[in-house]
């Protein structure tokens, strides 16, 4: 059973698990799937009830906290405990192209020359970190949800705002990828 999830699963098993959690969220508990809604939760629970936003009883959302504080240990549990033997594999123009922005150390799935401590306090680690950190917390808000709300629950639901917000959200990624994150690595 350990060596089934030591591996990476592939699209084909792991696509539809992800497509079945809407249907049994839905039959089972009339639940809508999404994770950025589980911070206001956290902030309603933990802030005075003398702020409107969170004025409502998040108790009726606990499932939400304990799905999310799921995800999160599973995370933990596969980073720690369930190391994938295989190095991580680019593409040589992209290495080629990551070299010239510095970074080199492809041994962590997020690259080590860009996201740490030190890197946090230059402003290329500030732009990156903090600024794109408050980009993604207030687009989740403006857009009325996350991608995971909005990709796999909403456009399960046929939802208008859910197609357009994917949408942006694809479009605002290309741009990113493509265009700004280019000159802000070149700082």
């Amino acid at each position: 059973m350990i060596e089934i999830i030591k591996n990476p699963w592939p699209w084909y098993i792991a696509g539809p698990l992800i497509g079945l959690t809407v249907p049994i969220l839905l039959i089972l508990g009339n639940k809508s799937f999404g994770i950025s809604s589980s911070l206001r939760h956290i902030c309603a629970a933990c802030l005075p009830a003398n702020i409107p936003f969170f004025k409502y009883d998040w108790k009726k959302e606990i499932w939400n906290l304990f799905f999310v504080t799921g995800i999160f240990l599973g995370g933990v549990v596969a980073i720690h405990f369930i190391p994938n033997p295989d190095p991580m594999v680019i593409s040589p123009n992209l290495a080629k192209e990551l070299v010239s922005y510095g970074i080199t150390n492809y041994s962590n799935l997020v690259p080590i020359d860009i996201m740490n401590w030190e890197t946090l306090f230059t402003l290329k680690g500030f732009i990156l970190m903090v600024i794109g950190g408050f980009f993604v917390g207030f687009g989740t808000r403006y857009a009325g949800g996350c991608t995971s709300g909005h990709a796999i629950m909403g456009l399960s639901n046929l939802q208008w705002p859910s197609l357009v917000a994917t949408i942006s959200f694809m479009v605002g990624g290309f741009i990113m990828a493509n265009l700004i994150l280019p000159i802000i690595l070149s700082l």
